[in-house]
């Protein structure tokens, strides 16, 4: 990066990435301008840190551009809008390999396109840092349509998410474990970590069904609930029967148990004498069972507070008829906060970057 220099990465840059049809100006000048024709702009801004949100001995260059993307984007989205474009500014150590930056590029691109009509990167800006720093605006067009806030939920809505839960964390907790590399049917698990997927469409598919508030799924579902719930005056309940973690969840969350310093499910460590445990069947069963109610408990902690999915949430009148991928996992009811199966939440929520 050092020897490339700043204007040349820029230079780089617009030509790594595709341009924009409805930008009036595009990379390479002070700003670029773009045609708006709702006459509004939907626009938000994240960061994306080194160490905090990506580390890249696990993260490729191309996986960190498509998580970058990905924040924003869905940001967009929950508000019933359709993303256009980004602005992205990167801070980066000088010997950060050019190629790397290249990749970045390239995942940057691959998830604009995930939009349709596909997204761009319209412009940015460079800086040295010790570590990578991303700096992501999206900005986008509601068609029309007035934005869904958070504060539109009313008692007797009924609450549904489009898209996975619980995935992000799991990932994360391989990942942690040592296990990013294991069973095969854990790599969609650690995917939604490194590159999350939102379904961008379904935002102005909520605002077109008359969707009363929504959110997308960044801190925990909890978390992200407490905000509609917080801005609307209500109490968001979660059925964790709805919600319940389905596979591969409960597998993968043995799997971290088990590879925990301090989760093995030995017979000792769970209060079976070690003399009985391996010819009674029953202490067998006992700990097995145990070790799943467990595995359960770890999973579904993973689903209502883990983050980092962006799925969408929203609140919708309960006449409305939800297309199958809108997953109905409770209801908003008079009073405030958020509950699970009608008793309110004492627990941690989700994540809290100042906690």
């Amino acid at each position: 990066m050092a020897e490339l220099g700043e204007f040349g990465l820029i230079a780089e840059l617009s030509r790594w990435l595709p341009p924009d049809p409805r930008a009036l100006v595009g990379i390479g000048d002070d700003a670029a301008v773009l045609a708006v024709p709702d006459g509004r702009v939907v626009a938000t801004t994240d960061f994306l840190l080194e160490g905090r949100h990506f580390r890249r001995d696990w993260s490729s260059a191309r996986d960190v551009g498509h998580k970058a993307a990905a924040r924003s984007l869905a940001d967009v989205a929950a508000m019933g809008g359709v993303p256009t474009a980004l602005l992205v500014a990167l801070a980066a150590p000088p010997d950060l390999p050019v190629r790397w930056a290249r990749e970045l590029a390239a995942g940057l691109a691959a998830e604009c396109a995930r939009v349709h009509p596909p997204a761009s990167v319209v412009g940015g800006d460079t800086a040295r840092a010790d570590a990578v720093l991303l700096a992501v605006t999206a900005l986008g067009d509601l068609a029309g349509r007035p934005p869904v806030l958070r504060g539109g939920a009313v008692p007797g809505d009924v609450v549904a998410v489009a898209g996975p839960l619980g995935h992000a964390a799991a990932g994360l907790a391989l990942l942690s474990a040592g296990l990013g590399g294991g069973d095969p049917s854990w790599a969609s698990l650690v995917t939604a970590q490194l590159r999350p997927a939102p379904p961008y469409d379904a935002g102005p598919e909520a605002a077109a069904l008359g969707a009363h508030a929504m959110i997308d799924v960044s801190d925990g579902l909890l978390a992200d609930l407490g905000h509609i719930a917080d801005a609307s005056g209500v109490q968001v309940d979660v059925d964790s029967a709805a919600a319940w973690p389905a596979a591969p969840l409960p597998e993968a969350a043995r799997a971290v148990q088990m590879a925990g310093p301090n989760s093995s499910f030995s017979r000792t460590s769970r209060g079976i004498p070690p003399e009985h445990a391996d010819a009674d069947g029953l202490a067998q069963g006992l700990a097995q069972r145990l070790a799943q109610g467990l595995a359960q408990r770890l999973a579904l902690r993973w689903v209502l507070t883990g983050g980092e999915d962006h799925s969408l949430v929203a609140t919708f009148p309960p006449s409305v008829t939800l297309p199958p991928r809108w997953r109905v996992i409770g209801a908003v009811r008079e009073g405030g906060g958020v509950a699970v199966d009608q008793t309110p939440w004492a627990g941690d929520t989700g994540w809290n970057h100042f906690a």
